[in-house]
C-alpha cells in the first residue's frame, strides 16, 4: 500500500516532555486519527510532520521526501491545519485568504467562498475579533480550499457547535471522495464523534509513546462485554481487561467466547463497547 507520509525513529525531547521513539506509517486514501490525553504528543507529532518543530533523532518523509531535505516541494500537497495561529492577526478574513492563496497551485476559490457562505464568516472583519468558532471554521475554510493531497489537522472541530461540527465532517467526507489521486486525512482530536465517524485507523498516544496503530472496525468488534451468567469463572477470561458485578469485558472477543463455551460458561448479553470506551480501557492498560 502507497503511503504518504512515514516517520521512522522519531525523537524529540522539549523540557521535561520526550516524544518518542515514533514509528508511523500514513496510508494514501485513508484518515488516521491521533488519540490520546492532553500532552501526549499529538500537536508536536503534528508540528514535525510539517517541519514546523524539528526532531531530535530520525527521519520524517511526505510523499517520499524529507521534510527536512533540500527541497520543499511537498507543501503543495499539504495543507495544515493548527490549532490556533501564533501571535496576533491583524487581517480580515479576505486578507488571509488573499496571503494563503497565493502559496497553493491548487487553490480553489469558489470551493473557499462556499464553506465560508455555509458557516456564516464575515470575511471583513479582523480575524482577531472573531470568536474561537468562527476563527476555527475560517481555519478550516482557508485550509480545505488548499486541495491538497494531504491534510494534517489539529482539534479541528473544537469550539464550533454542534450544527458546525456536522457540516465539518460532511465536508471532508466530500472532499476525501474528490480528486484523481487518493486523499488522505491525519487528525489529532478529542472528539469521539469526529472519530467515529471520519477515521480508518487510530493511533493512540500517551505520554510521548506510539502504544499501537489499530483499524478502527476491527478494533470496535474486539472489545466487548458480556453478561455472565451464574457465577463468573475464577480463571482469567482471554483478553479480560475488567470484571465487575456479574460482567466481564474483554479486548479479544472472538477467543472469550470459546473459552467460555469450552467451559459451559453462558452469558445472557454480548455488547461491543463504545469507541470511547475503548480508547480510555486502552490508555489506562497502555
Amino acid at each position: 500500500m502507497n503511503h504518504v507520509a512515514s516517520l521512522n525513529q522519531v525523537t524529540k525531547k522539549i523540557d521535561s516532555f520526550e516524544l518518542g521513539p515514533i514509528n508511523l506509517e500514513i496510508e494514501a486514501g485513508l484518515v488516521t486519527a491521533l488519540v490520546g490525553s492532553n500532552g501526549a504528543g499529538k500537536s508536536t507529532l503534528l508540528k514535525i510532520l510539517m517541519n514546523l518543530v524539528k526532531q531530535d533523532e530520525g527521519s520524517v518523509t511526505l510523499f517520499e521526501q524529507r521534510v527536512d531535505g533540500d527541497s520543499e516541494q511537498w507543501k503543495t500537497e499539504v495543507a495544515y491545519m493548527p490549532q490556533t495561529y501564533p501571535g496576533s492577526l491583524p487581517f480580515t478574513g479576505q486578507e488571509l485568504k488573499k496571503l494563503t492563496a497565493q502559496w497553493y497551485p491548487n487553490w480553489d476559490e469558489a470551493f473557499f467562498q462556499n464553506i465560508v457562505e455555509q458557516f456564516h464568516v464575515p470575511l471583513a472583519k479582523k480575524f482577531e475579533k472573531l470568536s474561537q468558532g468562527v476563527q476555527q471554521k475560517l481555519k478550516f475554510a482557508l485550509t480545505l480550499a488548499r486541495n491538497p493531497q494531504l491534510l494534517i489537522l489539529d482539534e479541528p472541530t473544537s469550539h464550533v457547535d454542534i450544527p458546525a461540527k456536522k457540516l465539518m465532517i460532511d465536508l471532508l467526507v466530500d472532499w476525501l471522495e474528490q480528486g484523481e489521486s487518493p486523499r488522505s486525512i491525519v487528525l489529532a482530536t478529542h472528539q469521539v464523534e469526529d472519530i467515529r465517524k471520519l477515521a480508518d485507523y487510530i493511533v493512540i498516544m500517551d505520554d510521548g509513546g506510539n502504544l499501537g496503530k489499530h483499524e478502527k472496525d476491527e478494533l470496535m468488534s474486539r472489545y466487548k462485554r458480556y453478561w455472565i451468567e451464574g457465577n463468573l469463572p475464577t480463571a482469567t477470561v482471554p483478553g479480560e481487561i475488567e470484571r465487575n458485578h456479574g460482567t466481564i469485558v474483554t479486548n479479544a472477543a472472538t477467543k472469550a467466547e470459546e473459552f467460555l463455551q469450552k467451559r459451559g460458561i453462558t452469558w445472557s448479553a454480548a455488547v461491543s463497547l463504545e469507541l470511547d470506551e475503548i480508547i480510555s480501557f486502552m490508555l489506562l492498560n497502555g
